[in-house]
């Protein structure tokens, strides 16, 4: 199990503030740099940072007790991943993405893990589909959606793995970093888990069954849909707030 998610699990999206993050993360020997990377990280996705807010390099110091290079390793390791964005004269905030990037990233996923199934299939092995089945069985005990976010990935990557490919896996998990705080908001609010997981299980009979052609169009279909659904939410929430689309 993640061991992020294992620190993290005592606390709520509502009382979880960084300082709590980088208490639990302080106490695994790693760099400094990445140790706050992965804090960091973590607010962002968890809502304790939301979409345009400023992260202070002093503030952020100052609650790892550090100097503000590590911090500015950091952010930079994040704006790599899509998280930051660094603004003339303002430094860095979370990142905002528009109506059209998150579409765009869509279409992208659709491209990209389509060719990682393909790749992936002729090699998939039982232990390997017996494994992507028990985390479906843990998604179906989840009523977190932080934790339901974190088993979508697992059972993709673990369809995905077999591939042999951790460059395009990597590409993979990047675009699904730069929309997953969206798509936990997402599930906060509508009831596209029920949907998303009958697809799941889906997309795992028809490996299981090595077809090929049913599973890269279901797949195809998951991910087209789920993009339609989180665009269509972000479009009434941020019509509702007056922001740019």
């Amino acid at each position: 199990m993640d061991i992020v998610y294992e620190n993290l699990k005592s606390y709520t999206i509502y009382d979880m503030n960084l300082t709590d993050i980088a208490a639990n993360l302080l106490q695994h020997q790693r760099s400094t740099p990445d140790l706050i990377a992965d804090a960091l990280r973590q607010a962002i996705l968890y809502g304790v940072f939301a979409e345009g807010q400023s992260l202070r390099q002093d503030e952020i110091a100052t609650k790892f007790g550090v100097s503000r290079i590590p911090v500015r390793e950091a952010l930079r390791q994040l704006e790599v991943e899509g998280l930051v964005t660094f603004f003339p004269n303002r430094g860095a905030v979370v990142t905002v993405l528009s109506i059209a990037e998150v579409q765009e990233i869509v279409e992208i996923r659709v491209a990209l893990e389509t060719t990682a199934l393909q790749l992936a299939m002729p090699n998939q092995s039982q232990t390997n589909l017996e494994q992507a089945k028990t985390i479906l069985k843990e998604t179906d005990q989840t009523t977190d959606p932080n934790r339901w976010a974190e088993l979508n990935w697992e059972f993709h990557a673990m369809l995905y793995s077999p591939a042999d490919r951790p460059r395009l896996l990597s590409m993979i998990r990047m675009l699904h970093i730069n929309v997953d705080r969206y798509i936990r908001l997402q599930l906060r609010h509508t009831p596209y888990q029920k949907q998303s997981q009958q697809e799941h299980f889906q997309l795992l009979h028809l490996c299981q069954n090595q077809d090929v052609v049913g599973a890269i169009g279901l797949l195809k279909q998951h991910i087209g849909e789920a993009g339609k659904e989180l665009v269509t939410y972000l479009r009434q929430v941020r019509t509702l707030e007056g922001q740019k689309l």
